[in-house]
């Protein structure tokens, strides 16, 4: 295990509770600073409430559609600013002279040009009076956003003083290369053509767009033009029935009766007082959860790692809620995968935890949301169906299908509530619920990144994922085929012990996929030297000619060898943690009672012949340690029965127990027990045992 990730797993608990206190404290600066309107309602539902009177008088907002007409209509009349620019007029003139003194230079050699050199003169002046007329009605370059308004707007151009004007009244390039064309002609010259290219290159604007003054006056005389408010409702008025449908009107009139209450009601009692409520809620929620994963997930709140895993959900999820209730619309919460915190979850942990988890992190949105109860129900309710529905992401078609169970409940969960709200089919508005399930498909289709994010989430906290899990069962990853080389028999023993502890696991519903994966690599140490362990001998055995405190040596060393392979291969800490626990500190005890026998007369140093440990910290490496062990010791009976297997099977378990193997992990008796009688069970198949009937006779007696 690497520094960093020691250092995250032994952080003191008060820096814990500092961090969910800085959690507490962030998620209710998110919380909106005003008193909360007491009533759930939308357009087209049926008020569930008493008759509503209007506790004081409120002005009624104009609605969203109806300030963009007003907006569209005032938009279409507006007048935006242009300037006119003496400037331009200067240099437009100016760039006729040099390109007409340019143009007589180039065809000063050419006679047939004589009529315009020897009047050149009179050219230029009649080219300049062309321009300056041009320019005194003026020379306008529309803005992009009003060429389509056509030429009967008007604009404010500003020179000395404003004048509102027409655009029509204006020239642009197109009718202004017009005018030239249609001029020329009737000047009375020779060679009007002449001046037709130095005027066109010399059409400079001087009636120019003053954006800045524009966007100035037009919020000004919008807000002038355009007001929030189109009527009032006076204290006493009844704003709805109990059992009404809410229509557009009565709708525009709760929603302003909930803006006036929350402006009014938060500015006469303390804003702070508020904000305090719902940091004293936030805390209960996180204290309850604190409390819960002590009491129950003890491992998870210990390993600092997984703490701050389950923390990020909480503060990730708040914020996304903030944000999108940010933009007004609050529809589309409803496309916010919250599904997405138990499907990942329970893949690294369980599916306690995953389910707390989502209830705390809907708990804390539905505070930070304007929706109801309903948002909490569909929400707990489409969890609890994530966790329920066993998504599996190392499958994808049980993955897709897991996916569309919670699109369905989705579905069904709106369409209950929606029938109870408006009492019959006939009455169901498509409009708000229409728009709720194209946000419940998005929220669906988001819940689908669960799967990209599980690996990128393994890698930054470490974790390991049945993704991960699946791939390093393949056996043809490099620590297995080296096994399948250089140790054969040990291979095979760590497959029957592969089948063996995935059944017990199962049967207690541990991660059987986890300790069948660990039981194939948790003896790759013995590749070093195979020929020291006895399913790969098959021409003596060395141990023959050592002591045996060098062949218990030998044996204990595939322990700690399998730790640094597994360490170098890469392997998670999880697997390696199987490979140092799955003896625990047991003794090697045929080599330590060999040298008993050859030493009597001498006190043994039993500490040469026991494994350094740690003992198993888990259900999994417990079952791994029970399984590794029995399978060994069953190839050792030469007539194996049903009663010798069940004693083998008794013993090695009992063994275990005194030696106090089981001390550190959560593995119940209960647990043992069945754990016993799948091995039991499995090792007679394994071995062809045949089950002993009564015979005929005594059976009759």
């Amino acid at each position: 295990m690497s520094k960093t990730k020691k250092i995250l797993e032994t952080v003191p608990t008060f820096f814990k509770y500092l961090l969910v206190g800085l959690v507490v404290l962030f998620i209710s600066f998110l919380f909106p600073g005003h008193v909360k309107f007491q009533y759930n309602f939308g357009e087209g539902q049926r008020w569930m409430y008493d008759d509503l009177k209007a506790p004081f008088d409120f002005s009624i907002l104009k609605s969203e559609a109806e300030i963009g007409e007003e907006t569209k209509i005032f938009d279409a009349e507006f007048s935006p600013y242009y300037n006119r620019v003496p400037e331009n007029t200067a240099d437009g003139l100016s760039r006729f002279d040099k390109l007409f003194a340019q143009k007589i230079i180039k065809v000063a050699d050419d006679s047939s040009y004589t009529e315009v050199i020897e009047n050149q003169k009179r050219y230029r002046q009649f080219g300049k009076n062309i321009l300056q007329g041009l320019y005194r009605r003026g020379m306008i370059k529309l803005f992009s956003e009003h060429r389509d308004r056509g030429n009967l707007f008007k604009i404010r151009v500003t020179h000395r003083n404003t004048v509102e004007v027409p655009v029509q009244n204006f020239y642009d390039s197109r009718t202004a290369t017009e005018f030239i064309i249609d001029t020329l002609p009737k000047s009375g010259l020779k060679m009007p053509a002449f001046l037709t290219g130095p005027l066109q290159e010399s059409l400079v604007p001087n009636i120019v767009y003053d954006k800045q003054k524009t966007q100035e006056h037009y919020t000004e005389e919008k807000n002038e033009k355009i007001t929030p408010s189109r009527d009032m409702v006076r204290q006493g008025d009844v704003i709805v029935y109990n059992g009404n449908i809410i229509t557009s009107e009565i709708n525009q009139q709760l929603l302003s009766l909930k803006k006036s209450y929350e402006e009014n009601i938060t500015q006469e009692k303390n804003r702070y007082w508020v904000l305090f409520g719902y940091f004293l809620l936030t805390a209960l929620i996180m204290s309850v959860f604190v409390g819960f994963l002590q009491m129950n997930e003890r491992q998870t709140f210990d390993d600092s790692r997984q703490f701050l895993f389950i923390l990020m959900w909480i503060v990730a999820f708040s914020l996304v809620v903030y944000l999108v209730v940010s933009t007004g619309i609050s529809s589309l919460l409803y496309a916010i995968p919250f599904c997405i915190v138990p499907v990942v979850i329970k893949n690294f942990q369980n599916a306690r935890l995953a389910l707390f988890t989502h209830i705390v992190i809907v708990l804390i949105a539905s505070f930070l949301s304007p929706l109801g109860y309903e948002f909490t129900f569909v929400q707990i309710l489409a969890g609890i169906v994530a966790v329920l529905a066993n998504v599996r992401t190392r499958y994808m078609n049980l993955f897709f299908r897991s996916m569309l169970y919670i699109l369905l409940v989705y579905s069904l969960a709106f369409f209950g509530l929606s029938l109870i709200k408006e009492g019959s089919i006939m009455h169901l508005s498509f409009r708000p619920h229409g728009i709720i399930h194209v946000c419940l498909i998005i929220n669906v289709f988001l819940t689908l990144l669960a799967y990209p994010l599980i690996p990128l989430l393994e890698r930054i906290f470490g974790f390991t994922s049945e993704i991960t899990l699946v791939e390093l069962s393949d056996l043809d990853k490099p620590l297995l085929r080296e096994m399948s080389i250089k140790a054969p028999g040990t291979l095979q023993h760590s497959l029957q012990v592969a089948n063996l502890s995935e059944a017990a696991a199962k049967a207690i519903d541990a991660n059987a996929l986890l300790v069948k994966v660990a039981a194939l690599y948790h003896d790759i140490g013995k590749t070093l030297h195979p020929l020291n362990f006895i399913e790969n001998q098959s021409n003596g055995n060395p141990h023959d000619d050592t002591s045996d405190l060098d062949s218990a040596k030998a044996i204990i060393e595939h322990v700690t060898e399998g730790e640094k392979m597994a360490k170098k291969a890469g392997l998670p800490d999880v697997i390696t943690d199987f490979i140092t626990t799955h003896h625990g500190t047991t003794r090697v005890e045929y080599f330590y009672r060999k040298h008993q026998e050859a030493h009597p007369d001498e006190e043994v140093d039993e500490s040469l012949f026991r494994y350094a440990g740690p003992k198993p910290r888990t259900k999994e490496e417990a079952i791994l340690m029970v399984a590794d062990s029995v399978e060994a010791a069953a190839k050792s009976l030469k007539q194996p029965t049903e009663q010798s297997i069940n004693d083998l099977v008794d013993n090695i378990v009992s063994g275990k127990i005194k030696q106090d193997q089981f001390s550190d992990c959560n593995l119940t008796f209960n647990e043992l027990e069945i754990c016993k009688g799948v091995l039991k069970k499995l090792l007679k198949s394994i071995h062809h045992v045949r089950i002993e009937y009564p015979d005929e006779k005594k059976a009759e007696a």
